[in-house]
């Protein structure tokens, strides 16, 4: 018998069906990865493979088996044993999911007892046990610690901890590196294939992003708007896809090795005017330097806990181009695109904006932030959002804000009746639009927007990455591109600089720094963005392996 099986699911919330009529089945030892944007369904499918919904008011039908337990018929106890015993979650975002108040060890060693019944010695033993497998360094120590004293991919690694805990048959793992960095993305991916191996759980991955399922699962099952779109080896599905939804999907993907083509002024894809991402005047004189770094440091605490965030960084900005800005978490990227806004103060070092000194936050200098929920105020309509900066800069005419906003709402591909709607009313993608609108209210010459995209699936990331090079073309409009992504920088940007340890390590043109990387540590983190080839996946997976320390 299988491990899961699925037949004919169908999960309804009120009017909206969520899943519809959804098969599978996924045996012991093997890996499916359920892909699709956003909406599509995927983590309603894995909240029923545990009876999350029951209580909930959705309706669910069809059958769901999991590990020999009818996941419909069971009892409230019967749930209650299979969750943690025989099937585990690990979910998206791992600083919800662990309890701020409580020691790592403590919450690992609390689920063991729940399902074992052991002692409370045994079961502590057995969260270090299972922080050491999960490659945690000094795991006793690091035990007693807090989820806030551990980083996202420290997190993480807990989180799949506590799914060990019980040597569950199934792990479920729903977008466990959307929030990553390449490298520790790379190291969570290889994690799970290496205790797959030793253990011979199955594993069910829930993704937006095709990379990631190319790394890490046999089969792929794509989904769009609750059904099966294409399901098939991993191999087959992603080299060669029978549907078009999938071939959409793909062709949507950023890559690594395609560069970024730019259309110059009045050109047409169809048409044959195009070029490299080269920022001269007429006369080939270099562009105008619309915002310059010199020498930024940031420091925070004090004495011996200080820490140094940027360390002696020094770049310039040019009219309509995009500097792509990349490293790992805490590498300072976020810190140092925030004292460019105006929102941090330099430690020392110095910015200067169109050639004068600028201090504080400047109109002329705007951001996007990573997520636009927490950006935007959930109490107050999104046109009263974007219009603060027109009333900021002195427009008090309330006719013309609406109609303003109204027109920012337009050009960003939203609707100028949306003024009235709050956040919440709006999909990721729409709300991260609505921070792109609110950037423009105040007429910008440089937008710095902070890993924009991250969170989205990689049909609405390609829409607002068009759209943010569409407003660049047409307004002139200079981006610092912040992301952890290389793909995704390589695809928008002209110039890249690569950060490390609060410095630039590389810098240089984009084509370049990518076909030609100087650093090791940029070739390091090039060699960690996943590949769609599942081959090339896993020889990389088995260079990756043999580098890493004993």
């Amino acid at each position: 018998m299988s491990l899961v099986e699925v037949t004919d699911l169908t999960v309804e919330f009120g009017a909206l069906r969520a899943v519809d009529e959804l098969s599978f089945r996924l045996d012991r030892g093997a890996a499916l990865a359920l892909v699709g944007e956003s909406g599509s369904g995927k983590s309603t499918v894995a909240g029923a493979l545990l009876g999350l919904h029951r209580g909930t008011g959705a309706r669910v039908g069809g059958s769901v088996l999991v590990a020999g337990t009818d996941v419909q018929g069971a009892s409230d106890e019967e749930l209650r044993r299979l969750r943690g015993a025989k099937a585990a979650m690990v979910f998206q975002d791992p600083l919800s999911s662990l309890d701020p108040y409580y020691a790592i060890g403590d919450q690992i060693a609390e689920v063991h007892r729940v399902h074992t019944r052991t002692s409370r010695r045994a079961a502590r033993a057995r969260a270090v046990e299972v922080l050491e497998r999960v490659g945690i360094p000094d795991a006793a120590r690091r035990s007693r610690s807090r989820p806030h004293e551990f980083s996202g991919g420290m997190r993480q690694r807990a989180l799949i901890a506590m799914a060990l805990a019980c040597e569950p048959d199934l792990l479920i793992a729903d977008e466990p590196t959307t929030a990553l960095d390449v490298t520790v993305q790379a190291q969570i991916l290889d994690l799970l294939h290496t205790l797959r191996e030793e253990t011979g759980m199955g594993l069910l991955l829930v993704t937006h992003d095709v990379g990631v399922a190319a790394e890490s699962v046999d089969e792929v099952l794509v989904m769009r708007h609750g059904r099966a779109v294409e399901h098939g080896p991993v191999g087959s599905v992603l080299g060669a896809p029978t549907q078009a939804y999938t071939r959409q999907l793909l062709g949507a993907v950023p890559r690594v090795d395609a560069p970024r083509t730019v259309l110059p002024e009045g050109a047409t894809e169809s048409g044959d005017a195009s070029g490299d991402a080269s920022h001269d005047t007429p006369d080939g004189a270099e562009a105008e330097v619309v915002l310059e770094a010199t020498g930024l440091r940031r420091t925070f605490g004090r004495g011996k806990r200080t820490v140094t965030a940027v360390d002696g960084v020094s770049l310039a900005v040019h009219r309509g181009e995009t500097l792509g800005v990349v490293g790992e978490s805490g590498s300072g990227k976020t810190t140092l695109g925030r004292m460019l806004v105006g929102l941090l103060e330099p430690t020392a070092g110095g910015i200067r904006y169109q050639g004068g000194p600028h201090t504080g936050v400047h109109p002329a200098v705007q951001m996007v932030f990573q997520d636009p929920v927490s950006s935007l105020n959930p109490r107050r309509s999104v046109g009263e959002s974007i219009a603060d900066p027109l009333r900021a800069r002195g427009e008090r005419d309330e006719a013309r804000i609406r109609e303003r906003v109204s027109e920012l709402l337009e050009r960003v591909g939203l609707e100028g009746a949306h003024y009235d709607r709050y956040p919440h009313e709006f999909s990721g993608g729409q709300r991260q639009r609505v921070g792109i609108a609110r950037a423009l209210a105040a007429g910008p010459r440089v937008i710095v927007c902070d890993e924009p995209v991250s969170a989205l699936d990689v049909t609405t990331q390609a829409q607002v990455i068009a759209l943010l090079g569409e407003l660049q073309r047409e307004l002139g409009i200079a981006l610092v591109f912040i992301a952890h992504d290389l793909a995704v920088v390589r695809q928008v940007s002209d110039r890249v600089a690569v950060m490390r340890r609060g410095r630039i390590v590389e810098e240089g043109p984009a084509d370049e720094v990518y076909r030609s990387p100087r650093e090791p540590y940029t070739r390091q983190l090039l060699a960690a963005v996943p590949a769609l080839d599942p081959e090339v996946a896993a020889r990389r997976r088995a260079a990756r392996r043999e580098l890493a320390p004993a």
